[in-house]
């Protein structure tokens, strides 16, 4: 089993900056892809960062590029969404998932363990 925590969510204007990470807990961190969804209201969960078990491959979705930088301390078995330029349609409340055999990028089913979430708001 692995838990996962995720923290740093909060209210932010746009064009602000928030950091995301997510705490990992029970098993080798460094044997896991690391993900970061999200979930705006009425919408379904997507897909916004991946990164695998070195930190050497990242993957974004279209929507993040050039403003989120994932990444991850393996000694810290943390990991990390930086957010940067932030805009109104970036709310949502952001998730962190864990898998296992690093399956296909951006697929939810392919994912082991899931984080509560944490809620990320940006105002106009």
């Amino acid at each position: 089993q692995v838990q996962l925590v995720e923290s740093g969510g909060g209210s932010v204007q746009a064009g602000g900056s928030l950091r995301l990470s997510c705490a990992a807990s029970g098993r080798t961190f460094s044997d896991y892809t690391m993900a970061w969804f999200r979930q705006a209201p009425g919408k379904v969960r997507e897909f916004v960062a991946l990164i695998r078990y070195t930190g050497s491959v990242t993957y974004y979705a279209d929507s993040v590029k050039g403003r989120f930088t994932i990444s991850r301390d393996n000694a810290k078995s943390t990991a990390y969404l930086q957010m940067n330029n932030l805009k109104p349609e970036d709310t949502a409340v952001y998730y962190c998932a864990a898998d296992r055999w690093g399956r296909r990028v951006g697929v939810e089913n392919d994912y082991d363990y899931w984080g509560k979430g944490t809620q990320v708001t940006v105002s106009s």
